[in-house]
């Protein structure tokens, strides 16, 4: 019922039986076609460490790297999986047999029902493959099912194949935040993107059909495209896409 006494201001909308999501813990994320395990230094470092040998573009757009040695990774990933915000996960693809890349929760708000996917670096060998977007699918899937009401994306405003990527995945444009950091002695100016729990079930129905099997022909190609799928859910579109 909307107040309308004389003077009344508006406001939010009442959140039925709130209670706060558990942040993430150390649950294996498995999926057909990718495994997702919380980042142990002992286990990855060193098989990640290969995957991305010679490959230092793939740290331009992060706060760290590229790494020298295999010893200089496994100290920054020891002192990365010591706090629980960031929450990282090592990449398993199940078709490679092998490691291909890491991501994370990040900003993990329980308070507020909000959480965020970033510190995505995933090995070329591991970029645009069906497991890499199940590994997208099965971290928002955990996130909407543990209670959060908010899944956010965030990336350098210059990073086009990350914005493509949030889009293709489902997550709406929300504007760009001027100035938002400094790293590695540069300006970033921040692309948001996210999506709510009220998108999640029709999401979730777009990964769950791209996925399947009956999805791919004979060659591996895609017969449904995931962006013209969740296209369909989308509240807003990056406009320089």
């Amino acid at each position: 019922m909307t107040d309308q006494r004389k003077g009344a201001r508006p406001v939010g909308f009442v959140v039925p039986n709130w209670t706060p999501p558990p942040a993430p813990r150390g649950d294996i994320l498995e999926g057909r076609y990718a495994r997702l395990e919380p980042l142990d230094a002992e286990k990855h470092a060193a098989l990640l460490f290969r995957a991305y040998q010679g490959e230092d573009a793939v740290w331009d757009y992060l706060p760290y790297g590229p790494f020298n040695s295999a010893a200089q990774y496994h100290r920054w990933m020891r002192e990365a999986v010591s706090a629980q915000d960031p929450y990282f996960y090592a990449i398993y693809d199940k078709q490679a047999g092998a490691y291909g890349g890491v991501a994370s929760y990040l900003r993990i708000k329980p308070e507020a029902g909000s959480i965020e996917v970033g510190n995505i670096n995933f090995a070329p060998r591991l970029q645009g493959t069906v497991a890499a977007t199940e590994t997208m699918f099965l971290m928002m899937k955990w996130a909407f099912e543990a209670g959060y009401r908010r899944y956010e994306w965030k990336c350098d405003a210059l990073n086009t194949p990350s914005r493509r990527a949030a889009q293709r995945l489902g997550l709406s444009y929300e504007g760009i935040f001027r100035q938002a950091l400094v790293y590695k002695g540069r300006n970033r100016d921040t692309a948001w993107f996210a999506t709510i729990d009220k998108e999640w079930a029709a999401l979730r129905e777009a990964f769950e059909l791209w996925l399947s099997p009956g999805n791919f022909d004979a060659a591996g190609q895609q017969r449904e495209r995931l962006s013209d799928l969740t296209g369909l859910v989308r509240a807003a579109d990056d406009p320089t896409l």
